[in-house]
Parts: structure tokens; sequence; C-alpha cells
């Protein structure tokens, strides 16, 4: 069984993941479980109005508190603040973020540890783009936004990784503190600016080509607003990096 001396903290932030939550936190145990791997999850639960948090505490029983930390908040305070929050709590060495609504499978995970290992990556993410990647469940819409607020972005700022949108990546701890440190957007361009601060710092990034799959329950957190300030934030990141 592969193993290692490793720890590694995986970071599901909540907000009306009620439905989702129980699923995905069985898939993760059960894939870390089989690889062999030490590790948390760290459950960060905005104040979720679903009783979110409920079925988290419920969660902890079943696994142990050792596997399942609840670090909730008051209100929803947004991606990186989560993020900063859920760092603050963990003990793992390494940090993996990955969404609690189901689109990313945690059956990935261990190839990203592998693939890590590998070449002492800084960075291993998930790519809905490249090689045998690719999404279910969006409409064309949905498929062309993507499409289009990734090509912009690699003809724009040049980051060396093929999916900038995605939010399924392994850090080590202290690159992604200084990534977020150096950050200045939130919401949907986030993630994006994650990678391009980590090409700043000259952090090296690998990545696993990953099956992205709709959300089954709840909906959808993107929306006019959040496209309007994603082409903002990019224009601003084009003109300052």
């Amino acid at each position: 069984m592969p193993t290692n001396s490793h720890k590694y903290s995986i970071l599901l932030p909540t907000y009306n993941e009620k439905d989702n939550l129980p699923i995905i936190i069985w898939l993760i145990v059960k894939y870390m479980k089989a690889s062999g791997y030490n590790y948390e999850v760290i459950v960060i639960d905005d104040g979720s109005p679903d009783g979110t948090l409920d079925v988290a505490k419920d969660l902890q029983r079943i696994y142990g508190e050792e596997r399942i930390v609840l670090r909730p908040r008051a209100a929803k305070l947004g991606l990186g603040t989560a993020y900063v929050h859920g760092i603050k709590h963990a003990t793992g060495d390494f940090i993996i973020i990955i969404d609690a609504d189901l689109s990313h499978h945690p059956k990935f995970i261990p190839e990203f540890i592998e693939l890590q290992q590998k070449g002492d990556y800084d960075i291993v993410s998930g790519t809905r783009y490249a090689g045998n990647g690719g999404v279910y469940g969006w409409d064309f819409k949905r498929k062309l936004i993507s499409r289009g607020a990734n090509y912009l972005t690699q003809v724009l700022l040049r980051p060396n990784a093929s999916d900038l949108t995605g939010s399924f990546r392994l850090y080590k701890k202290q690159v992604l503190e200084q990534c977020i440190a150096s950050c200045v957007s939130k919401g949907y361009v986030f993630q994006m600016e994650m990678l391009i601060r980590a090409r700043q710092h000259n952090f090296s990034i690998a990545e696993v080509p990953i099956t992205f799959v709709d959300r089954i329950y709840g909906t959808s957190k993107l929306g006019g607003t959040e496209i309007v300030q994603f082409a903002k934030n990019l224009l601003y990141l084009f003109a300052t990096t």
C-alpha cells in the first residue's frame, strides 16, 4: 500500500451543501483510506441556512474528530478567506482544495499526490482541458463561458497551465499561503489569480487530467455578476503582472 510521511489537509468550503456533504466525505474517506495516506478533512461552513453544519457534525461523529475537523464561520465571507481560515487550522504539510458539490471526484486525489511526489512539484492542478480531461452536464453557454475565460487568460497572461478557472488542486502548505497573500481578487477569478501569482513566484505546477461533473444537488453560484467581475479582474491582472 503506497504511503508517505506527509499529512494532507483537505479543505472543503461549504454553503448549502447538506445533500452533497455526506457523499463527498464518504468518497474522500474511501480513496484516502485505500491509498494509505494520512489526512484530515476541514469543513469550513459559511453559515449555511440549510443545515449543512448539522450534517457535518453527524459526519464527524461517524468518522471521528481527527478525520473530520469543523471550522465554521458566521457568514458567507468568500472563497479566499475560507481558504485562509482553513489553512490556520490545518495540521498537514500539504493542502488539497476540492469543491463540496461533487463536481470534483476524490478518486483523482491519489493521482495528484503521486504526481507531486514524482516531481516534487509545488502545485498540482486538476485540468479539464488537457489529456483525457473533460466536462459533463454543462450546457453550451457554460462551456462557452469557461472555455472563453480560459482562452482569454492564456492569451493575456501565459500562465503555464491549461486550466485556470478550476479549483481542484494540491499545494505545498507554504506555497498556498504565499499565493493567497499575493492575491487581490475574490470570487470566480480567485482560482485563476492563484496560478498567476504562482508563476510570478516561480513555483512549479503540474497537471492531472480530471473529469468535471456539474453539481447534482443545489444551484451553481456562477452568474452574470461573476462574469463581469472576472473580465474586470482579468484586465487588472494583465495590467499589473
